[in-house]
């Protein structure tokens, strides 16, 4: 799994604050119930639509900065800005995907569902990263697996 940036765990805080407080799920229900699922739901919905108005932002910057700067430090400076800022755009353009991607999981009934195992990812899993499509076991197997296949 790609590490959360700390702009991606604070935007999903702020999605989970905006929720309902009435509910939230737990292990001991019905895993996947028409509850906990309405829940997931506007959690990626809420997510998603924050993640946007943070890309707005971040285009905003980009089209307010200076093109060419006078002196050569300054411009060095402004470019790396502008670097930093495109990958975090190109980071939350990767994001809206992922939850798109689980909210038609969702829709089709495969959400919360191993895509290795089929076994349930798990509740608390899903609440800190309601776009994992693996458990933890088999997400620390294919990440084994990635690194073992990078290192040859």
């Amino acid at each position: 799994m790609a590490a959360a940036t700390f702009d991606d765990i604070d935007i999903l805080t702020k999605a989970k604050r905006s929720l309902p407080r009435d509910y939230t799920p737990v292990e001991d229900e019905e895993f996947m119930s028409a509850k906990q699922l309405n829940y997931f739901r506007v959690l990626l919905l809420e997510w998603k639509k924050s993640v946007v108005l943070a890309s707005e932002g971040t285009l905003q910057s980009l089209q307010d900065g200076p093109i060419r700067e006078p002196d050569l430090n300054d411009r060095a400076s402004s470019e790396t800005d502008w670097g930093i800022e495109l990958r975090t755009r190109d980071r939350q353009r990767k994001l809206i995907s992922k939850i798109d991607a689980a909210l038609r999981r969702i829709d089709d009934g495969e959400y919360g569902w191993c895509k290795v195992t089929g076994e349930p990812i798990g509740i608390n899993r899903l609440i800190a990263r309601p776009i994992a499509t693996m458990t933890v076991e088999a997400q620390a197997a294919h990440e084994r697996r990635e690194k073992i296949s990078r290192d040859d």
